[in-house]
């Protein structure tokens, strides 16, 4: 048996070797220096292919990598250890496309839908209505807005229909006399 020198970092793998699977018995060990040497670009350039990103293939593989050597009591006595370094990246670049999809699903949830902000007219309009005392504003929203009828509104608050047509024309008088005094000044930008 012919004792072959192991390849120093940087050096090319022996003739051969490179494409060759690793079979190895327990009595003969790969060395791991030689495995990556031989089989990292190679492996990256699987995964990039895969992942469609070259430095995330680099990442995955290098992880790979790690994984086999905190093992590699067990993965060097492997028939092919390169297989169970490429099923590892996989794995790697397989859990983290779902963690991505999931995040992505999770924040298109979470979106906040943005809607534009009343227009002016709104905003005069609400601003005078707080300024009505609480019956007219009441009777006005609800005649108004919520169209109800005076019989309906006066059924809801307990008076007579008279109370809640006063409400309603002091309520009316004071928001149109608060208006009119708002479009003046807007007028006269």
């Amino acid at each position: 048996m012919t004792l072959m020198r192991e390849p120093r970092l940087g050096e090319p793998p022996p003739e051969g070797t490179a494409d060759r699977p690793a079979r190895r018995g327990a009595a003969e060990r790969i060395d791991f220096d030689g495995l990556y040497h031989a089989h990292f670009r190679s492996l990256t350039l699987q995964l990039a292919a895969y992942c469609g990103d070259l430095s995330q293939a680099q990442d995955l593989v290098q992880e790979a990598f790690c994984r086999a050597f905190a093992r590699w009591s067990r993965v060097a006595g492997y028939d092919d250890p390169v297989a169970w370094v490429r099923k590892v990246a996989w794995n790697l670049a397989t859990s983290r496309w779902r963690r991505v999809r999931t995040a992505q699903s999770w924040l298109r949830q979470q979106r906040e839908e943005h809607v534009p902000g009343p227009d002016p007219d709104r905003v005069a309009l609400t601003a005078a209505l707080a300024k009505l005392p609480t019956s007219q504003r009441r009777a006005v929203v609800l005649h108004y807005l919520a169209d109800l009828s005076v019989l309906q509104i006066a059924e809801q608050e307990g008076v007579p229909e008279g109370t809640v047509k006063s409400w309603l024309y002091r309520g009316r008088a004071a928001l149109a006399a608060q208006l009119a005094g708002t479009n003046e000044v807007s007028d006269r930008e």
